[in-house]
């Protein structure tokens, strides 16, 4: 019934970076929603959810200075991370497991909205910071959108506003941009 955004992105020197799997990770697919069993993480002694949804936003890419323009080629995806994600069996059900499962859509929207705008921007010989800074942008409207996602449903617990926000978010996820 919380979240917890993960975030890996790891850079190399110049003008190349990579993201880097940490652990193991499910790569978000449209055809393939959570199940409990992919709830493979530890119950923190004093946790006070009934579960925790670990997903984040992963980039990678590659970028060349061509007579002063940035050719940037990247590849930008959503995970879930089995490992950091928990739930307590004796509490959960299945409004509360298509909770989680928005949380990691959400991420893919971000994901998505990431692409648009490393795909829309004309970068400078500073490709590396400026990419830094869309993603840390990114990720501050991806927590802030969480927050309020959590704060509206009320972890799940209003069930009327979580009905409206599982629309709200299957309706967005139908645009494949």
């Amino acid at each position: 019934m919380g979240k917890v955004v993960f975030i890996f992105a790891f850079l190399f020197l110049g003008f190349f970076g990579f993201a880097q799997e940490i652990e193991e990770s499910i790569l978000w697919n449209p055809n393939r929603k959570l199940s409990w069993s992919d709830f493979k993480g530890k119950i923190p002694p004093a946790a006070v959810p009934a579960a925790t949804t670990a997903s984040g936003i992963s980039y990678k890419y590659s970028a060349n200075l061509i007579h002063h323009e940035v050719d940037l080629d990247f590849e930008v995806n959503a995970y879930f991370y089995p490992n950091e994600s928990w739930y307590k069996p004796n509490d959960c059900d299945d409004l509360i497991l298509s909770h989680e499962q928005l949380h990691f859509d959400i991420s893919e929207l971000f994901a998505r909205k990431m692409r648009k705008k490393l795909a829309r921007t004309s970068f400078s010989d500073n490709v590396k910071a400026e990419i830094r800074r869309i993603y840390k942008d990114i990720l501050q409207e991806l927590e802030d959108f969480q927050d309020q996602y959590d704060w509206e449903t009320n972890f799940s617990r209003n069930r009327e506003k979580q009905l409206e926000w599982n629309k709200k978010i299957a309706k967005a996820l139908q645009n494949p941009s």
